[in-house]
C-alpha cells in the first residue's frame, strides 16, 4: 500500500516535467543540439561532435526527466564543447545506437569525437561533471590550445 502511494505521488510530480522533457527536441532546443536516436548512427558524428547519449525506458522516467533538465539548463556549455545530445526513450524501437551501446534502463554515455566510449553512468550527471570529463580528453585539450593560439594573434 505504501509503495503504491509513493509511486502515485512520484508520478504526480514527474508528469508535468515529463512532458517538457519529451518536447525538448522541438521547443527547448532551437540550436538542434538535442536529437532523437531514431534513424541515426553514431558514425555520422565521428570527428564532428561529441555525442552524449541519454537512454531511458520511458520519457516519464524521473532520471531521464532530471537529466534532460540538467542538460537544458546548460546547453551553451555543451555547445561550446561540440556536444550533441542524443535521446532514446523507446527500448522497443531497438535503435542502432541502443543496440551498439547495449543500453538497458537509464544510462548516459559520453562518446569522444574519435568514436570511443569515454564514460557510462547509470544515473543523471550534471553538465559541470560532463564538461570536466570532456575537457580532459586529448582532442579537447588540443582544441583549447588552438583557440588560445588564435586569440593571441
Amino acid at each position: 500500500m505504501k509503495t503504491g502511494f509513493a509511486l502515485a505521488i512520484a508520478a504526480l510530480f514527474c508528469a508535468p516535467l515529463a512532458g517538457s522533457a519529451a518536447a525538448t527536441d522541438a521547443t527547448l532546443d532551437p540550436d538542434g543540439l538535442i536529437l532523437s536516436a531514431e534513424g541515426r548512427d553514431l558514425s555520422e558524428f565521428q570527428w564532428l561532435k561529441r555525442p552524449v547519449v541519454v537512454f531511458a525506458n520511458s520519457p516519464a522516467d524521473p532520471r531521464y526527466v532530471e537529466q534532460m533538465q540538467l542538460i537544458n539548463e546548460r546547453l551553451d556549455v555543451l555547445a561550446d564543447r561540440d556536444v550533441v545530445v542524443i535521446t532514446d526513450t523507446d527500448p522497443g524501437a531497438r535503435s542502432a545506437i541502443r543496440q551498439k551501446l547495449r543500453a538497458r534502463d537509464f544510462m548516459i554515455v559520453l562518446i569522444s569525437k574519435e568514436g570511443t566510449v569515454v564514460l557510462r553512468k547509470p544515473f543523471p550527471w550534471d553538465v559541470r561533471e560532463l564538461s570536466r570529463s570532456i575537457d580532459k580528453l586529448p582532442l579537447r585539450q588540443q582544441e583549447i590550445r588552438d583557440r588560445r593560439d588564435v586569440l593571441r594573434r
